[in-house]
């Protein structure tokens, strides 16, 4: 993993307000290649999910930019798909309907309808909801909700999965069952995936390299630590692993001493 597959250069952004110009991030250089799982970590406020919004295309930085693949990234597009905490799915479609939205805005015209309905239904079963493809949001629990929500993500092909917090809302067990969904997920379609934790243990269970912010505002990256832990992961397996507690205990290091969070 050598090549850069998106590239932060320079990345600042600053945002009005009534008291002045508010810098939100400064200067964020990162690199990320090809199918990398990177994790973005912080206390609240120091700029992840601007980073991550700026990579999305929601926001424009004030300063420098993004690349994806060579091209400028400066609007939203269906290669770089978002899973936010709220699944965010409409209500009163079935699980297949949300997804189906997302496949017709990506493949109208490059899939027929039986193409759009195996692709559909392929995209469901990846997150094991084949079962429930059918049943609206209301008839689901809130991890399967996450399920339809990463299958939608997933059917739209993006070379770049962007997730923030998305198993933040969700039970430790309920959460366990998605990280290890993802694992699988990644390891079979090689996305590139940026994702936002406050969780140590799940930014080490996942990545190849966790991205340490430093506190805002004029936030910007304080470490990187690379994850050298085979692939596959077995969570009970890292529990007593040295190599695992030493990741864990530097990332812990770095948030609550080098970037102790001073409340005001």
């Amino acid at each position: 993993m050598t090549t850069s597959h998106l590239e932060l250069t320079k990345v600042s952004i600053e945002f009005p307000t009534p008291q002045g110009a508010f810098k939100a991030l400064d200067n964020v250089n990162l690199d990320i290649a090809k199918g990398e799982f990177v994790t973005l970590i912080g206390h609240s406020g120091c700029g992840k999910s601007t980073v991550l919004n700026i990579v999305a295309g929601l926001y424009r930085a004030t300063q420098g930019g993004v690349l994806l693949e060579g091209s400028e990234v400066n609007e939203p597009g269906p290669e770089r798909a978002v899973v936010f905490q709220n699944h965010s799915l409409l209500p009163w479609l079935t699980a297949y309907e949300n997804v189906e939205l997302a496949v017709q805005q990506v493949f109208k015209g490059r899939k027929n309808r039986a193409e759009m309905r195996d692709w559909i239904e392929h995209n469901l079963k990846l997150v094991h909801m084949g079962h429930a493809m059918h049943k609206r949001p209301d008839e689901i629990s809130g991890g399967m909700k996450q399920r339809v929500g990463i299958a939608r993500a997933l059917a739209m092909e993006p070379s770049v999965l962007l997730m923030d917090e998305p198993f933040g809302a969700l039970d430790a067990l309920t959460r366990a069952h998605l990280q290890d969904s993802l694992m699988e997920i990644q390891s079979e379609l090689g996305n590139t995936v940026i994702m936002i934790t406050h969780d140590v243990d799940e930014a080490v269970l996942l990545s190849d390299r966790i991205v340490m912010m430093t506190n805002g505002p004029a936030a910007t990256i304080g470490d990187i630590l690379k994850i050298n832990l085979p692939r596959p992961r077995n969570r009970l397996a890292l529990a007593d692993d040295a190599t695992y507690n030493h990741y864990r205990h530097e990332v812990l290091k770095f948030l609550y001493e080098k970037q102790r969070k001073v409340e005001v």
